[in-house]
C-alpha cells in the first residue's frame, strides 16, 4: 500500500513526469507554466509550501492530490478551507483505491474540503464517500446577438432557423440601459476591497474570503488568463466589483462574468455592474454573457436583467469539518456565494 505524505521540494520533477503520463504533454506544460503562481504564491499558503498530497511506493511517486487553500466564511465563522483540484494516479495503479486514500487524507487535514467542476470519476468517488451533494452551480446566459443560441453540434440550417426565431427576444433583453452608479476599471484591488469583504461577509452563509490579497493573486496576477476588473463606486467608496473576460468558443464569442461581489440586497449596485458588463461585452462583439451563480438573490437579479438559466454541469461538493452547522445546512444553499472564479475552473 502506498504511503501518503505532504509534497516536498524535491518531488517537483517526479510530479511533472507523472502529470505528463496521466494528462499528456500539453496539459503538463500548461500546469508547469502556472505552477509557481497557483501553489507557492497563494496568499492563503503563507508557508510557501504547496498543499499537495503525494502517494509514494518506496522511491516511486504514484499519485497526487493538489489543492488550493482558502479562508472560508461559514455562517459568520472563518475556517481554513481547501479546493481539491488536480488528482492523478499512475496508470498502472488506477482502479485500486489509491484515489480514495488521497481524498480521505486531504479531507482529514483541512477545515473544509470543497470540489468544483468535478470529473465524472471524482464525482462518483465523492458519492461513494457519501459527501453532501449540493448539486451543480446554476449557469445563466444573456444573449446579445442573433448568434447567441447557436450550438456547435447543430447543422447550419438549424442554427440559422434558431437565430431567426429568437432574434426578437435578443433585441428585447440586450438593449442598452443606463448605469445607476459610477463604475471604474481597476488594475489591482486595494485595501478598500478588504474593507468591503469584511462588511459583507456576514451576508453570506458560505463564501471564500474575498480580500485584496486573494483577489489580486487570483485575478490581477494570474499568468495564464487576462481578466478585466471593474469597481462599483458610491461617493468615492467601493461598493462592489465584477471580474470578467472575453473568450472565443465554437460558433461565437462569449463574455464570462467570472466573479462579482456586492451586498445581495443592493439591487441598484448589482444591476449597475451587470449593465457595465453588458456594455463591455457588446464592445468586444460578444454574442452572449455567461455567469455561474449559486446565491438566490443574485440569480433573481440576473434573471431580471435578461439572463436565462440553462443546464449546468459544474458540480459542487463541500464538507465542513471545523465548524458546527445546522442539520439542513447542505440543503439550503440560497445564501451561498460561489462563482466560476472559485477553485481553478477558469483556466
Amino acid at each position: 500500500m502506498a504511503d501518503v505524505t505532504r509534497y516536498r521540494p524535491d518531488d517537483r520533477r517526479a510530479v511533472e513526469a507523472l502529470y505528463r503520463r496521466v494528462f499528456g504533454n500539453d496539459a503538463a506544460e500548461s500546469s508547469r507554466l502556472r505552477w509557481e503562481w497557483q501553489y507557492r504564491r497563494n496568499p492563503n499558503n503563507p508557508g510557501g509550501e504547496p498543499e499537495i498530497w503525494i502517494a509514494r511506493e518506496g522511491t516511486a511517486l504514484v499519485g497526487q492530490y493538489a489543492t488550493m487553500p482558502v479562508k472560508l466564511s461559514v455562517k459568520g465563522d472563518e475556517i481554513k478551507g481547501s479546493w481539491g483540484m488536480d488528482v492523478m494516479v499512475a496508470p498502472e495503479r488506477q482502479r485500486q483505491g489509491l484515489g480514495e486514500v488521497l481524498f480521505r487524507t486531504w479531507d482529514r487535514n483541512v477545515g473544509a474540503s470543497l470540489g468544483l467542476g468535478l470529473s465524472d470519476a471524482s464525482y462518483r468517488l465523492f458519492q461513494k464517500l457519501r459527501w453532501p451533494d449540493v448539486g451543480p452551480i446554476p449557469c445563466l446566459v444573456k444573449p446579445l446577438s442573433r448568434r447567441a443560441f447557436r450550438h456547435p453540434r447543430w447543422p447550419t440550417a438549424i442554427n440559422r432557423l434558431i437565430s431567426a426565431v429568437t432574434f426578437p427576444v435578443v433585441l428585447l433583453v440586450a438593449r442598452s440601459r443606463p448605469l445607476r452608479a459610477e463604475v471604474r476599471l481597476v488594475p489591482r484591488f486595494d485595501d478598500s476591497f478588504t474593507e468591503l469583504w469584511d462588511a459583507l461577509a456576514p451576508r453570506f452563509d458560505v463564501a471564500v474570503r474575498r480580500d485584496a490579497a486573494y483577489l489580486n493573486w487570483k485575478f490581477a496576477t494570474a499568468p495564464h488568463v487576462r481578466y478585466t476588473m471593474a469597481a462599483l463606486l458610491r461617493q468615492g467608496k467601493v461598493a462592489g466589483y465584477a471580474v470578467y473576460r472575453h473568450v472565443h468558443e465554437p460558433r461565437g464569442r462569449v463574455t464570462l462574468l467570472v466573479d462579482f461581489l456586492t451586498d445581495p440586497d443592493d439591487e441598484n449596485g448589482f444591476t449597475t455592474l451587470l449593465r457595465w458588463v453588458d456594455r463591455e461585452a457588446r464592445e468586444a462583439d460578444s454574442d452572449k454573457i455567461r455567469v455561474f451563480a449559486l446565491h438566490a438573490a443574485f440569480r433573481r437579479l440576473l434573471k431580471k436583467s435578461g439572463y436565462f438559466q440553462v443546464k449546468s454541469t459544474m458540480e459542487f461538493v463541500i464538507k465542513v469539518n471545523d465548524a458546527e452547522v445546522p442539520h439542513d445546512f447542505y440543503e439550503n444553499t440560497d445564501g451561498w456565494h460561489v462563482t466560476l472564479g472559485d477553485s481553478d475552473q477558469d483556466r
